[in-house]
């Protein structure tokens, strides 16, 4: 991400990249019991292997991972990725989460997700962006659905978590679905 200098500003919230000041930060906000459920997010992973993921994903030109903060407080609340770009068929996918419950509901995940789509779609030339959400997440399904992310299908009983299988619903949005709806 370093050669993007520029941040993501929104009105409430702005995307930035990680430095290695962030693994602290980081590490304390994903591992809640209930982000790890929302995210499917089986391992238990220590300080150390935040570092290196940060690294990884710092000299991964595949993907863009930036943390979400709030414009008033610089508070990082969360952090969004655009990852697994395949450059050849303009595609790629998209993952997102709040860390503390504190601050979901507050349309600050929405806000962040459409200067990603924008960035997306009108900066790295994507034609196409996916996700997918667990069944049992109807809160972020809804989120995904009023940005204007089209469900696509279902795959069955992907995630064993808490003794049971759960289905992940997969969405996509393409570019022109984007600019109609944001570049009016």
């Amino acid at each position: 991400m370093s050669k993007h200098s520029g941040l993501l500003i929104g009105d409430n919230v702005y995307l930035r990249p990680l430095n290695g000041e962030d693994a602290e930060q980081y590490y304390h906000m994903f591992y809640g019991a209930e982000v790890r459920r929302l995210t499917g997010t089986q391992r238990h992973i220590n300080k150390e292997q935040i570092s290196a993921y940060i690294d990884r994903k710092a000299g991964d030109d595949s993907a863009v991972l930036l943390l979400i903060a709030l414009k008033e407080t610089d508070e990082v609340i969360g952090d969004i990725a655009i990852q697994d770009m395949d450059r050849g068929n303009r595609s790629a996918g998209l993952r997102l989460a709040i860390g503390d419950e504190r601050h979901q509901n507050k349309g600050y995940g929405r806000e962040a997700l459409i200067l990603m789509l924008d960035y997306g779609f009108g900066i790295l030339n994507l034609h196409r962006i996916e996700l997918e959400v667990y069944s049992f997440n109807s809160r972020a399904a809804h989120v995904y659905e009023s940005v204007g992310f089209v469900r696509e299908g279902v795959r069955r009983h992907t995630l064993f978590y808490n003794h049971e299988y759960h289905d992940a619903v997969m969405m996509s949005m393409l570019e022109n679905e984007y600019r109609e709806r944001y570049l009016k």
